[in-house]
């Protein structure tokens, strides 16, 4: 597929090919968005939102980069605006600076698939989820981080840490119910 074709023909108001571009894209870009959010609803939410803004901001694309970069980067964009935004995630949201517990460096030793990974993701607080996916999935740094989630770099460090031992706690839980069911089998 030529997307710098594909992007002139959305550019010139062209709808079969804002068609292909939505249709080539929505299905990855829901996965990322599904990521931030806690329902599917949510998550479609976010997508229609994200893809107004992309077309909306479709003449800023340089061409320098790769389309699907830049479109994922408005997703998550997007979904953060809309986790800061949506009452129900707000109170969820709140960042503070106090130190909670000691974080565990030590890797568990288990094997999970990606969707039995993903899914343990997805209960973390939205915040910490929210965090974890930016830093963990997405590459962003927490300088990044920060300043698209209007917190300072250090709160970042933080909630990414502190998801990522409540990850490892849960990973280790799961490893351990899942090493008992294999050994309770015939």
């Amino acid at each position: 597929m030529d997307y710098h074709q594909l992007v002139r023909d959305c550019l010139k108001g062209q709808a079969p090919a804002q068609k292909q571009l939505y249709d080539h894209f929505a299905p990855t870009m829901l996965g990322i968005c599904y990521r931030y959010t806690k329902s599917m609803s949510d998550a479609e939410d976010v997508l229609q939102e994200g893809f107004i803004m992309v077309f909306k901001n479709l003449h800023q694309f340089s061409f320098s980069g790769e389309l699907g970069g830049w479109i994922r980067r408005i997703m998550v964009n997007t979904a953060i605006n809309y986790l800061k935004k949506n009452s129900r995630y707000q109170t969820e949201l709140l960042f503070t600076d106090s130190v909670l517990h000691p974080v565990a460096t030590e890797d568990p030793e288990v094997l999970l698939n990606a969707k039995e990974l993903a899914e343990l993701i997805r209960q973390l607080p939205p915040g910490y989820q929210a965090i974890f996916n930016m830093h963990a999935v997405e590459g962003y740094s927490h300088v990044e981080i920060g300043r698209m989630m209007g917190i300072n770099e250090g709160t970042s460090r933080s909630q990414y840490s502190r998801a990522r031992a409540l990850l490892i706690s849960w990973i280790k839980k799961f490893s351990a119910v899942n090493k008992n069911e294999t050994y309770a089998r015939p």
